[in-house]
């Protein structure tokens, strides 16, 4: 009986040391069914400390923050409990059933995954009409707005379009992402740098202040009504909460999502009606020239011969008239010539052909004259204007024979003289170059004497280079020097790779400085603090100036994920990253 209780209880604590050494690796969510317009929080937790954690795409849903990493230590009677958690908060795109893949993690040497989870998206819910809730308080003080200069262009017309958040008084905006690009499907559009600040306005008789987020020059390619999708945009706000405390009124910081209304612009078609036969599309106010560089010259002798449209209109959008020449002018392809601003107000600056023309014979030459039109939308009618015709004076070279005038006005067939430039013939040769057939002795000859020297006079030459790589393999500190930067360069690899996307590149920095600390400190990640990591390095050696860099990189890491960040700041930081890494490497001990 003893034995049978023996082995019941033997049995009991294996199960439990079993069930204890179970990893648990799961996904959590707010909730499995939202609005298009409600924010869905997923965490991914696990009960042990793991690494190199890997998110699944999230098709469906754009990250408005993420990933926020959190860890729990817990005692409850004399039972140490441990959690690890990476939170994300995604905004829906669009109606529908979507599924969040599985995360990876590496815990112990092992790649655990969590189970998929599928969310249904429904259509936006109804917003809060509590006006104490933050909700309220932003969709009531907080506006995009699309703003179009002309509601009715005709085609090729510029229209300005104007992006301003309205902020009502009493709310903070303290950052905001762009979510995309927007699209304008038919139009040429054109992004006009804006400078960022803020200025008092008015919105539905309201006093509000405003920001000018982006304005774009349109030009629609396309009749009809065009739609300008919306603007949407990210928005971090500090709204006042009811809640208060010995200091005041409290705020409370939230994410939004807000976009613009859609638009409609109705492009009206050009007039058929007295269009002349040679309009290309110019629509806007234009001046037309034809000038060449000089009208007298030899034969063989080249000019420039220059054809320009200039003035405000879509300068980009339309071909010039092509250039008239006699045939017996040589005439090469012409080189294009841009010179346009894009302003607030539409396009300007000018715009040209530029043909190189060689005269061959001896003569006078017309160019004549070429017509250019265009479509004026202030007073709606076309307008044609046309160049001079210029003659070209050829003065010195042969004579054409075929357009040589006949010196009798008899009917009698009379034989011209042809004159010929002395060039016709000249292919061929009319001197030889003969070469010997007879091959010289390499024997005795500068090139054998200098083969049989030139072993002698690279062996001081190997002996320095000898000589220099045995100071260079003594050199212990450049040694440590170069060996610390491959070290630092082999754990910066891989978020060397990601230097274009701004998130991806610190998550992967942050893995690389901890597992660089893992490696030299022998700790878990676990262990992970500022606090600690100071004392260690301190207590190996490593200067302060060195130390405080790298705390440095480890906040900017904890913070640039969710600010914005140029291309300029995370090529500073991984260049910081390789110098702070190469310095403790060089002096712990």
């Amino acid at each position: 009986m003893k034995t049978n209780t023996y082995i019941l209880t033997l049995i009991c604590l294996l199960i439990a040391n079993f069930a204890t050494a179970q990893v648990t690796f799961e996904t959590k969510v707010s909730k499995k069914k939202i609005g298009v317009n409600e924010r869905l929080r997923v965490d991914f937790e696990m009960d042990r400390d793991g690494d190199n954690f890997t998110a699944p795409k999230f098709t469906g849903f754009r990250i408005t923050a993420g990933p926020i990493q959190s860890m729990n230590h817990v005692w409850n009677n004399g039972q140490k409990s441990f959690s690890k958690t990476y939170t994300y908060f995604l905004q829906p795109t669009s109606e529908g059933k979507f599924t969040i893949k599985q995360a990876k993690v590496e815990i112990e040497g092992k790649i655990y995954k969590t189970q998929p989870v599928t969310v249904q998206v429904t259509t936006a819910v109804a917003k809060s009409n509590d006006s104490n809730s933050s909700d309220y308080a932003i969709s009531e003080g907080l506006h995009l707005v699309t703003e179009v200069s002309n509601g009715k262009p005709f085609l090729n017309e510029p229209v300005t379009v104007t992006y301003k958040l309205y902020v009502k008084p009493g709310i903070n905006v303290s950052d905001y992402r762009e979510l995309g690009k927007p699209t304008f499907n038919n139009f040429w559009s054109q992004n006009i740098e804006t400078r960022i600040r803020a200025e008092s306005g008015t919105y539905k008789g309201e006093q509000y202040s405003y920001v000018v987020l982006k304005r774009f020059v349109l030009y629609p390619q396309k009749t009809g009504k065009q739609t300008i999708e919306p603007f949407s945009i990210d928005v971090q706000v500090s709204v006042p909460t009811q809640r208060r405390s010995v200091f005041g009124r409290q705020y409370e910081t939230v994410h939004k999502t807000i976009s613009s209304a859609r638009r409609t612009v109705n492009v009206q078609a050009l007039p058929e009606a007295g269009k002349p036969a040679d309009f290309t599309g110019a629509v806007g106010n234009f001046e037309f020239e034809v000038t060449t560089s000089k009208n007298s010259l030899n034969a063989t002798e080249s000019l420039q011969a220059k054809v320009e449209v200039s003035g405000k209109g879509n300068l980009k959008l339309f071909q010039l008239p092509k250039l008239k020449l006699p045939n017996s002018l040589e005439v090469y392809d012409p080189e294009f010539t841009e010179k346009v601003s894009t302003r607030i107000s539409g396009m300007q600056g000018r715009i040209s052909d530029s043909y190189t023309v060689v005269p061959q014979y001896k003569g006078k030459y017309p160019i004549p004259s070429i017509s250019f039109s265009y479509f004026d939308p202030k007073t709606e009618k076309y307008k044609t204007l046309t160049s001079d015709e210029i003659v070209i004076n050829v003065i010195e070279g042969p004579v054409n024979s075929a357009t040589a005038e006949s010196t009798s006005t008899q009917n009698t067939t009379q034989k011209q003289l042809i004159t010929t430039s002395g060039e016709q013939f000249r292919f061929l040769k009319t001197s030889t170059n003969l070469v010997s057939g007879k091959q010289a002795d390499f024997f005795k000859t500068n090139l054998f004497y200098g083969l049989l020297i030139a072993p002698f006079l690279f062996i001081p030459i190997i002996l320095l280079v000898r000589r220099k790589k045995r100071e260079f393999d003594n050199d212990i500190q450049g040694s440590k020097t170069r060996r610390a930067n491959r070290l630092a360069k082999k754990y910066l690899s891989e978020a060397k790779k990601h230097l274009g996307e701004k998130e991806a590149f610190y998550e992967v920095l942050e893995r690389a400085l901890h597992n660089y600390l893992r490696a030299k400190l022998s700790i878990e990640t676990s262990e992970f603090s500022k606090e600690k990591i100071s004392q260690l390095l301190t207590q190996r050696g490593v200067k302060q100036e060195t130390l405080q860099d790298f705390i440095g990189l480890l906040e900017s890491c904890e913070f640039a994920r969710y600010t914005p960040a140029s291309d300029v700041t995370i090529n500073k930081d991984y260049e910081k990253a390789v110098e702070t890494i190469s310095q403790i490497d060089k002096q712990i001990k």
